[in-house]
């Protein structure tokens, strides 16, 4: 919590810094010091209220970064203590270009989690947490059309799926969502090398997905277990095919696609999160994961960018 401020609390502070330093920061008209790209006041009861809107840009809340005429200065003399460049943006299509990782065949590869029943189905166990976040985002038409483009133009496809089996119900313990999955049988299948009752239940392809994912070319990954894949083959099977640049979309946006991002990015992979083409759950109580996540995808993805511009740029 920040401390309430006052013009003599300003001044003060003031005071103690380095005296060559010129330093003339930006003050509201109440007084309260305005901090750099933050659309928000240290209020007089002492908490900061942010506008994540005006931080991340209205309309892309993903990758805003751009900053006010003389912003840059103010990163560097304006601000006590401030000694950062100004923050640029990573975002290709502020920069001229459709994407920055530059996809091409050799090196690139479309990577798809989780793109099962149980959460893009209306029929799925998650619908009614998930489904607003996936029609709103247009989540199943965005990934058909990543498949389409991908099968069309000679990019490889790889499916990290996520499947239970009946020896999982005996872990001893789990966190949230791990227990939640478990209780509701999401992914459930009859067993590794069981397919009893696996076409059409919640831990098949969406059937649509099914002429790009079952035409025999399409990598499936072994499966994940809980969000990330450090647990699966994934990273494995696109080393051992070249691939070093990712367009990652799937579900959910902040479980497994988040996960997958980061683990891939530390591995040393140039990861592009689609962001309309991931989806996530608004829980009553957890609240909703996709603006989170969305933001996170902004901090630490290679690039963040719309199906339509995914596909432009393959």
């Amino acid at each position: 919590m920040l401390s309430a401020w006052n013009r003599g609390d300003l001044d003060a502070w003031l005071a103690c810094m380095e005296p060559e330093v010129e330093l003339s920061p930006m003050l509201d008209e109440a007084g309260h010091p305005i901090f750099p790209g933050l659309s928000s006041r240290v209020a007089a009861e002492g908490s900061a209220e942010v506008d994540h809107e005006s931080i991340l840009g209205a309309g892309d809340a993903s990758r805003r970064r751009d900053l006010a005429p003389g912003d840059e200065d103010r990163t560097t003399s304006t601000y006590p203590g401030a000694r950062l460049p100004p923050l640029k943006s990573n975002r290709a299509s502020e920069t001229g270009a459709s994407m920055n990782i530059e996809p091409n065949t050799s090196d690139t590869a479309l990577v798809l989690t989780d793109p099962q029943n149980d959460f893009l189905s209306p029929e799925g166990v998650t619908w009614e947490l998930v489904g607003k976040s996936v029609e709103e985002n247009g989540t199943v038409e965005h990934i058909e059309e990543l498949l389409k483009a991908a099968k069309e133009k000679g990019y490889e496809v790889f499916v990290s799926p996520h499947y239970y089996y009946p020896t999982d119900s005996d872990w001893k313990f789990g966190g949230t969502i791990e227990n939640l999955m478990h209780e509701i049988h999401m992914f459930d299948r009859k067993g590794a090398l069981n397919l009893e009752g696996f076409e059409g239940s919640g831990a098949d392809f969406l059937e649509q997905f099914k002429p790009y994912l079952e035409d025999g070319k399409t990598v499936i990954a072994s499966p994940h277990k809980v969000c990330g894949p450090e647990s699966n083959d994934l990273a494995l099977q696109l080393r051992k095919r070249g691939i070093s640049k990712i367009i990652l979309g799937g579900m959910s946006a902040n479980l497994c696609v988040e996960a997958h991002m980061r683990e891939l990015t530390e591995e040393g992979f140039e990861v592009a999160v689609v962001k309309d083409a991931t989806a996530a759950a608004n829980h009553p109580e957890l609240g909703d994961g996709y603006p989170g996540a969305v933001v996170n995808f902004g901090f630490i993805a290679r690039d963040v960018v719309t199906t339509d511009e995914a596909v432009s740029a393959m």
